[in-house]
This record gives structure tokens, sequence and C-alpha cells, in this order.
């Protein structure tokens, strides 16, 4: 994006990951004539998981590419040690999440509290004016207040990602791709002979290690428990610890052959998985929600209103009608959705525009 704001200069810090979306957007930055820096973020790493092993956005590799991004640039990469707090605001955040029930959203925590929400906090002491990313949205900076919209590419929008910025924080924040495809980022990656052109992406919750049931299995005290049918209450099997599954899941319900089954409860005080049969069966679906945690991009609602709500990155957005009360929101969808999990986030939207959303309960 550039910038429309009456200085033609900016000083803007740019949050390099390593990968090419970061790197394109530092590079268009540059080429408005901005002052630009790169910031390389150290994550925690599993100090149970292999010497092999790291944290997939911090591996040395990124930083190393990160580096020579920069150096190809011509801007400066500082670099922050932000383990402890993404230890204990996002890992241990993911792992409470699971103990009492929830199927938490990790990446929608970090943005918030560490990856920009701490840069944000510590940008004005680095005498920068604007935090740039490589995600893909949209954000539209008016005279009173800033706008958060989808991005051009609905295949890797991420909009979702960043309902819970505020007018505060989204006034600083700068999404350089949002207008672009991600066809066409990688095409300008090459144009501009950057290191990381051709690097593939990972799609992985960074911290884990192999599948996320091995991590809670090595982080939770696991207490095996029976599986029941919903309707009939039927005893079919025992499960392996309540935090390994979540609502709609298949993988891992073994109930020797007579399946598949699929979460459809889970009971925290009998410690009993309730499933059901079918993958479309009408157990599974919900008519309304409660949310709570909720965070507003622009101004709060004084009064219910119609939208649409997205339950889960990568659902579609589904009509619905929102009552509002002080602490919490009851959304009551228009068609009944399948599998609306607690923990997870829901994010409000009119059109392609991002209102805000919080935490289904």
């Amino acid at each position: 994006m550039r910038l429309t704001l009456k200085s033609k200069k900016k000083k803007i810090l740019v949050a390099m990951s390593g990968g090419v979306d970061s790197s394109v957007a530092a590079q268009l930055l540059v080429n408005q004539g901005h002052q630009v820096a790169g910031v390389f973020l150290r994550f925690w790493k599993d100090p149970q998981a292999s010497s092999t092993e790291e944290n997939k956005c911090c591996s040395l590799q990124s930083f190393l590419d990160a580096k020579a991004v920069c150096g190809k640039i011509g801007i400066p990469l500082y670099s922050f040690d932000f383990s402890d707090p993404f230890k204990k605001e996002v890992v241990d955040y993911f792992l409470d999440s699971y103990a009492k029930g929830e199927t938490p959203n990790p990446c929608i925590r970090c943005n918030r509290k560490i990856k920009l929400g701490r840069l944000l906090e510590m940008m004005a002491g680095l005498n920068f004016e604007y935090l740039a990313t490589g995600h893909y949205a949209i954000i539209k900076h008016g005279r009173t207040r800033s706008k958060l919209y989808r991005a051009k590419d609905n295949t890797k929008d991420q909009s979702y990602f960043l309902y819970s910025f505020n007018q505060e924080k989204l006034k600083k924040l700068l999404f350089p791709l949002g207008n672009l495809k991600k066809t066409e980022v990688r095409k300008l990656a090459a144009k501009f002979g950057l290191p990381t052109a051709s690097k593939q992406e990972s799609q992985d919750i960074c911290f884990l290690s192999g599948a996320h049931q091995d991590f809670l299995k090595r982080h939770l005290t696991l207490q095996p428990g029976p599986i029941k049918i919903l309707d009939t209450n039927e005893l079919i099997g025992e499960h392996q610890g309540l935090p390994l599954y979540t609502i709609g899941q298949r993988k891992g319900i073994e109930v020797g052959g007579i399946g598949p089954f699929y979460a459809a409860k889970l009971d925290y005080k009998s410690n009993t998985l309730f499933v059901v049969k079918d993958w479309n069966g009408e157990l599974l679906y919900r008519f309304e929600c409660l949310v709570n945690d909720l965070i507003w991009c622009e101004e709060a609602p004084s009064k219910s209103f119609s939208c649409s709500a997205v339950i889960r990155y990568g659902h579609p957005a589904e009509a619905c009608f929102v009552e509002i009360s002080k602490k919490t929101v009851l959304v009551k969808f228009k068609k009944a959705q399948r599998a609306v999990t607690p923990g997870q986030s829901i994010v409000f939207y009119q059109k392609t525009r991002v209102l805000g959303g919080g935490i289904i309960t």
C-alpha cells in the first residue's frame, strides 16, 4: 500500500520473518521513499522437542534469510528475544485453554499480545511511527479513523487473525500487501532479486514440533475416560484425555473398528467424550453461540445488528444477527453451523470490512 499521509517520508519498522511476504513488504516501503528498518523476533522453543527442531517462526535459517533480505534492501535489522512473554501469553494460554475444554487460536493471541502488540508498545521508544507486516489484509487510514478490510487475495486473506486491534493500534499499522495477490508478491520478489523469492511458507502453529496432540501429551496431565454416543449414552470405548479432542474431530477416536465417530461434546465433570456417528449429524450443529472477550476495530456497537461472521479460519462468512449486551453478545446464525467450537475466535464482517470479534464460549 502507498501511504496517503501528508508527510512524504515516514519512519517504519517492518516485522521480518525471513519469508517472502515480509521481504516484499519491506522493499515496497523502501521503494516509496520511507525510512525503513526490519525487526526479527525470537520466540520460545519447546525444551522437550528434539535438538534439531526449532520454532518455525524464528529458526536460525529464518533469521539468516531476514538478514540477507535486509542486506539486499539496504536497511538495518534489529532482533529482540520475546521468548519469555511468548511462553506466558501464547504457549501457556494454548495449554490452559485445552486443559479446560476449549480449542484456542494461538496465532490470534500472538498477534495481539506479542508479535504486533508488544512491538506496537516498543515502537515509540525506538522512534518509529508505524509498524508494517507482510499480512494479507487492508487498512484504510482516514482523518478520524482507520478501517480494516479483507485482502484482495481471498485465498490468502488474514484479516481473521487481526480483528483484535482497536483504533489506537490500527492507526499505527501498515499492511503493504493487502492489495496484492500472492502470485504478484512472488513475481515482485523475483523482480527485486530478493533471496526469499522462492522460499516456501509454513502453515503450522510455529511452536509445535509435530502433531498438536503430541505436544499436549508432553505438557498436560491427561486422564483417560469413557466414550459414549451422545443421543443414546451407549459406552463404546475409552478416550486418551479430553484435551486431545475438539468439536467435530474424527482423528484419535479409537473405538475398535465400529466408527467413524465425531466428537460432539466434552463433559469435563464426568470426564466423558460424547460422539455422534455422522459427520453431518444434526447434533453437531448450532443456531447460536455466546461470545466474550470482545474487541471492536472501531467504536463498540450500541445496539444489535445484522452482519456476517467467520467462526474459524478458512470457514465461509455466514449471515447472523448479533444481540448486544455489556460483556458478551449472543450470535444467532441464519443457518445452523457445524462444530461451533468454544475457544475459537468469531470475527464479524460487514461485507469485506472487519467490525471486530471475540471468543466463542
